[in-house]
């Protein structure tokens, strides 16, 4: 009964925190992150992530990926593949780049700083995609290319990490608990995402006809819940963030005549416990036991893990005419690490890429860089000039408009 215990408090704590950071204009989502931080091993040390906590967590990015395809607009994200391709590789160049060659001065070999680079090239979009959802902003022009570029950024991530252990001499990559080299991982790919476009055209809408058939309440629903469970779990095996599949489930029920019934539903199952749940274990990840011998390191590292992505997708976006307001955005939206990192830093960790004692050191750097991007897509949001708040609902564009400079 002690998860009980610790699921009804934060409960209750992340509600609460939630409603305080939405009164003084803060997004929701800091205040759940504020709240592991200080019940977690970094403040009261009440709470820890056990394996129940995780494993509530991950169903909670799934769920919300979900929800983020559901909310998606397939047509904008065709429209924009290019330019979020574009984004997805140079900001992807820009973090090896500088933060590989960054990490170089505080004495580390080649290949941890190349390791460190790919680490935060990584990116996850979970919370920018709670951001533009609380600002009505997901499905825009730049929503679209930052949902894509993601995706594109997951794949390239893999990739990368794939090559470095590689050239470590390991047998590959451990996904799921298996070993796979960089040609199989490729391979299944290649298979999911042809098997994603068979389940968006035809496979996903006959599930959801039979499920309307079935004599059970509430079976549409149950039919779109397996449909996303079994993509995440698909997008997991291929080597993918389970993100991946869950955000591709979301737009193939999208495209369905019972998108608006999923999205009634989904909504309450995934903010009522698992949501808030995969934002409060990013900070009871969060420890500040070492900080004071390398603070300086953090620093530069979180300063860097922020402008990297900030200009290089920024960058990005601007090569695809975007003009400076919406590029800004862009690479706002790409700056959160969240679990990708978390990720990418354990498996380089356990593979041998990465030694123990600056392994604290990059957890925190992820965890802060995660917590300052919503931030700074909540101002870029908030600065688009008018011209670009038409693409926004009216109340919504209305709201930016009286409160732009606040």
């Amino acid at each position: 009964m002690a998860f009980i215990g610790a699921l009804c408090l934060l409960l209750v704590l992340t509600t609460l925190a939630g409603h305080l950071s939405n009164r003084i204009g803060v997004p929701s989502v800091i205040g759940q992150i504020v709240v592991g931080i200080v019940v977690g091993p970094a403040m009261l040390n009440w709470i820890h992530l056990d394996s129940m906590l995780n494993m509530f967590s991950q169903i909670g990015v799934i769920i919300l990926m979900f929800i983020g395809g559901l909310e998606s607009n397939l047509k904008l994200l065709r429209k924009y593949l290019r330019p979020a391709v574009i984004v997805a590789i140079v900001g992807v160049i820009f973090p090896v780049v500088m933060i590989g060659g960054a990490t170089l001065a505080f004495s580390f070999s080649p290949l941890e700083a190349a390791f460190i680079g790919v680490v935060f090239s990584a990116t996850s979009v979970s919370i920018s995609v709670e951001v533009l959802r609380d600002y009505k902003a997901l499905d825009t022009k730049e929503g679209a290319t930052i949902l894509g570029a993601a995706v594109a950024d997951d794949i390239i991530g893999v990739i990368l990490l794939s090559i470095m252990i590689s050239i470590m001499g390991t047998e590959g990559v451990k996904t799921s608990g298996s070993s796979t080299n960089i040609a199989l991982i490729f391979l299944e790919q290649v298979i999911f995402f042809g098997g994603t476009y068979l389940m968006v055209r035809w496979i996903v809408p006959y599930l959801m006809q039979i499920g309307e058939r079935l004599l059970m309440t509430n079976s549409v629903t149950i039919t779109s819940m397996v449909i996303c469970l079994g993509m995440a779990w698909a997008a997991d095996a291929a080597g993918l963030s389970g993100a991946v599949g869950a955000f591709f489930a979301g737009i193939a029920v999208a495209h369905t005549p019972y998108r608006d019934t999923i999205e009634v539903h989904m909504e309450p199952i995934g903010y009522a416990v698992f949501v808030p749940l995969f934002f409060v274990s990013i900070g009871l990840n969060m420890s500040f036991a070492h900080l004071g011998n390398s603070i300086f390191f953090v620093l530069i590292l979180t300063f860097l893990a922020c402008i990297s992505k900030l200009f290089g997708c920024g960058l990005g976006a601007l090569m695809n005419g975007f003009n400076i307001h919406s590029s800004y955005m862009i690479g706002s939206g790409m700056i959160s690490r969240g679990e990708m990192g978390l990720i990418t830093a354990q498996i380089g960790f356990s593979s041998g890429l990465l030694s123990g004692s600056y392994y604290s050191d990059l957890i925190l750097v992820i965890i802060l860089s995660t917590i300052i991007a919503p931030f700074l897509l909540k101002h870029a949001i908030h600065h688009l000039p008018a011209d670009d708040r038409a693409d926004l609902p009216v109340d919504v564009g209305e709201g930016i408009a009286e409160n732009g400079h606040s």
